[in-house]
């Protein structure tokens, strides 16, 4: 009863419900990555990405004016004024404050809290304080304050600003985003032009040896891409590539090869042999054949192993890391300039969570894009 029209069977539902959890698996953290780029970092600390849209409860550190600030009333000396206003900041409702970081919330708002050097502070809801002592205050800096409040929720672009366009901060991302574009579009180009000669050549030109190299390239897609990585590269530094373009371009090339001709020749196979015959009746050469039925019929395998390398080469950082040292600067990829960015700002979110969305918004972009193609191009050769 199972197979009724109108009906659906318990496998169905089955994978039904596996791929939805599966898009919600992965759409969560993206989405959250999303909104923790337009946050504050004291946001991020606070609350979860999925309460980004309500008012949370944040810990604030502020200083009040200096002593150079004081003045003499009687024989009392005062130092006034709003710790907002000192601060450049909106105005928040602040519900407990403290004068230690061991202490934040000691004391609610119109409290007198007693200072270690000497004197008194008041601080009201409003932000508003007074400190008064007998003595002059003395230091060179003002008193820290500690508060607790609740903020509301607030959204800019000043991470992507700060990511993109200040040097320094973030390190230099929109550079680096070029330099990975310069790695990623060669890489991806060029094996695919050479496997689609070798892929023809294996699915319909008869020569010995064939399928020993068939069996060759089933064997080298099992070769872990550690193995070759310090082999290749002496290899480089004897012919005198050395680290760089190059180096990067060729070695992502030798990695995706095995894979990219396999993929292609099993698509090619199942072309049909009719077209070909006929071409070659009516007289076309190997070479018009490829390019005028071969590579147009191909699309679909071709655009599916083009989104893999693009994929595997914009997210690389091994091989980067290994054939793409530059100690100044100038040939730092995403992956790599991230890294960096993690051993130097480790606390500060906000730029890593916007560096981060913006080195996979180039591959979901070209991913949604092209996604019918890697569909299509995966099923090749499964149904005759």
């Amino acid at each position: 009863m199972d197979n009724i029209a109108g009906s659906k069977s318990s496998l169905t539902w089955a994978v039904h419900i596996s791929v939805v959890a599966l898009v919600l698996l992965w759409l969560f953290p993206t989405v959250g990555l999303f909104v923790s780029s337009f946050r504050t970092a004291d946001q991020i600390a606070s609350s979860g990405w999925w309460k980004a849209l309500f008012p949370t409860e944040q810990n604030l550190q502020f200083r009040a004016a200096g002593p150079d600030a004081q003045v003499q009333e009687g024989n009392v000396f005062v130092i006034e004024g709003n710790l907002f206003a000192i601060a450049e900041t909106e105005p928040v409702k602040i519900s407990r404050w403290g004068t230690s970081s061991r202490a934040v919330d000691a004391f609610v708002p119109g409290e007198t809290a007693e200072l270690r050097r000497g004197g008194t502070i008041t601080v009201e809801a409003s932000g508003d304080y007074r400190m008064e002592n007998t003595e002059e205050f003395g230091g060179n800096r003002g008193q820290r304050v500690f508060l607790t409040a609740t903020v509301p929720p607030t959204f800019s672009f000043d991470n992507y600003s700060d990511v993109l366009f200040t040097e320094g901060s973030g390190g230099g991302m929109a550079k680096a985003f070029f330099n990975t574009l310069t790695v990623v579009i060669p890489a991806t180009i060029i094996p695919i032009l050479i496997a689609a000669f070798a892929a023809y050549a294996l699915a319909w030109m008869e020569f010995p040896g064939r399928a020993l190299l068939i069996a060759a390239i089933v064997a080298l897609l099992v070769v872990p891409l550690q193995l070759a990585l310090i082999p290749l590269l002496t290899l480089h530094n004897d012919i005198g590539i050395g680290k760089g373009y190059l180096g990067v371009w060729l070695a992502h090339t030798g990695f995706g090869l095995p894979l990219a001709i396999y993929l292609l020749r099993n698509y090619m196979v199942g072309l049909p042999r009719d077209i070909i015959e006929n071409a070659r009746v009516d007289g076309a050469t190997d070479f018009q054949i490829f390019v005028k039925i071969i590579l147009p019929l191909s699309f679909p395998a071709l655009a599916s192993f083009a989104i893999f390398q693009f994929l595997w080469t914009w997210n690389d950082l091994l091989v980067a890391m290994v054939f793409l040292i530059d100690s100044s600067g100038e040939t730092t990829v995403m992956t790599r300039q991230i890294v960096e960015m993690l051993g130097t700002r480790g606390g500060n979110w906000e730029i890593l969570a916007t560096a981060a969305f913006v080195s996979i918004a180039v591959p979901l972009g070209v991913f949604f894009a092209m996604q019918k193609y890697l569909v299509r191009g995966l099923l090749a050769g499964s149904v005759k």
